[in-house]
């Protein structure tokens, strides 16, 4: 029998990889936010996958629910993170010339 049960040693996981992913993400230079956007993703795209099995996989109500619902935010997730990364990659874009006004005579 275990002193410490394993939903503790979940939520510490979990707070440890909060204060880590922030304090990581916090630290980048603008310059690499697009690729950082993009590997993002694709975590994301894996998450979901985890949490897929989790769902599957665990016995209880509440852990079909909870698993669910991870699908369903690493979704989210997965799609507003590519229509960042688009939206980002369009301002790097260069611009077409704007036409010289014609004058009339």
């Amino acid at each position: 029998m275990d002193m410490i049960s394993d939903g503790i040693y979940n939520l510490i996981i979990f707070v440890l990889a909060i204060y880590v992913g922030y304090h990581v993400v916090w630290n980048v230079t603008p310059a690499l936010h697009t690729p950082l956007m993009a590997v993002t993703n694709a975590i994301s795209a894996i998450v979901i996958v985890g949490a897929m099995l989790a769902a599957a996989l665990t016995v209880t109500t509440f852990g079909k629910i909870m698993g669910t619902l991870a699908v369903a935010l690493a979704a989210v997730n997965v799609f507003g993170g590519f229509l960042v990364t688009r939206r980002m990659l369009e301002m790097f874009k260069k611009k077409a010339p704007k036409a010289a006004p014609t004058e009339k005579h």
